[in-house]
């Protein structure tokens, strides 16, 4: 029996680029390049409002 191919869709991929993982290295210093502030003020700011994107770079003053 043939299994189906599975497609790949954008399901998901605006939800995640709302997030900032805290943990996830590559993307502290993607936001900490982004805002130019150090990657521990990243995960500072995550630690302190949350992981919504919007809400940690109104944090670091973008």
């Amino acid at each position: 029996m043939a299994v189906a191919k599975k497609s790949k869709t954008a399901r998901g991929r605006k939800q995640d680029r709302a997030r900032v993982a805290g943990g996830q290295d590559y993307e502290v210093h993607y936001e900490a390049k982004k805002t130019g502030k150090s990657a521990p003020a990243v995960r500072k700011a995550v630690k302190k409002v949350g992981n919504a994107r919007k809400r940690v770079e109104k944090r670091l003053g973008r």
